[in-house]
């Protein structure tokens, strides 16, 4: 077997990290599934059996690599992970849609991810420049929900726009006219919700592009966290279908 290096975006694999992360890959993409990473320090347990017992029952290969572990454990111990070869998404059409505009923390983008796929939207856009959503680290903040996520990368907004001219854009503005509780009752399908930087956040320029949308918070703070202003809008504009799978 060729030899595991570090991750980079480069490289046409990547690694799951985590017992859960791990089971969720093998469980949604099994047939990209490479090999299973095991440390010799692991404790036995049921869900490491089961981890274990479900890569052979797909044959993909068990190994012990402390090294490779040590490297992609940072600062958090992780004692197991899949090696998945990447791949990219594509996005369908009909579908709601969450857009981010270049994101730049890997925390926040795996815990929208994580957000999305809880609340029935399974179709992501992301413009560069962006965080890699095959980064391991954004893998383990999602849980491995990415797996069970359509995500594509645009170079620019205008040619996610180009390509999806038919959905109406909700961008999340800390300038936005509408206030979300404005705009729920009114729902128009297929439906982007957009969010931006998480220093920068969207351009004041965007608000042209649909309708700019604006979540009413004190005086006292001057914007959310990316991730709860997206939790936050995916919740609130498709709250009557959360639990039915897509929008």
């Amino acid at each position: 077997m060729a030899k595991l290096e570090s991750y980079d975006r480069t490289l046409s694999y990547s690694y799951a990290p985590g017992l859960f992360p791990a089971t969720e890959c093998l469980n949604a993409i099994p047939e990209r599934c490479h090999r299973l990473l095991i440390s010799s320090k692991i404790r036995m347990s049921d869900p490491v059996n089961a981890l274990i017992e479900k890569a052979e029952s797909l044959h993909v290969r068990v190994e012990t690599a402390d090294r490779v572990l040590e490297r992609l454990s940072k600062k958090e111990n992780c004692f197991a992970a899949v090696v998945y070869e990447k791949a990219e998404g594509r996005l369908d059409p009909a579908g709601a849609h969450i857009v981010l505009h270049e994101p730049s923390d890997t925390g926040n983008v795996g815990t929208i991810i994580r957000t999305a796929l809880g609340m029935g939207y399974t179709n992501i856009a992301i413009i560069r420049p962006a965080v890699d959503t095959d980064d391991p680290r954004v893998v383990r903040a999602s849980m491995g929900a990415c797996f069970s996520v359509n995500i594509a990368y645009f170079d620019t907004f205008e040619s996610y726009m180009e390509q999806y001219a038919d959905h109406q854009l909700y961008l999340f503005m800390l300038k936005g006219s509408e206030m979300l509780n404005e705009v729920t009752g009114k729902v128009q399908r297929p439906l982007s919700l957009v969010f931006g930087n998480e220093a920068r956040g969207l351009p004041d320029a965007f608000a042209e592009y649909g309708i700019p949308v604006r979540i009413p918070h004190s005086n006292r703070i001057d914007s959310l966290n990316l991730a709860i202003a997206a939790g936050i809008g995916m919740y609130a504009l498709a709250q009557q279908n959360v639990g039915q799978g897509e929008k």
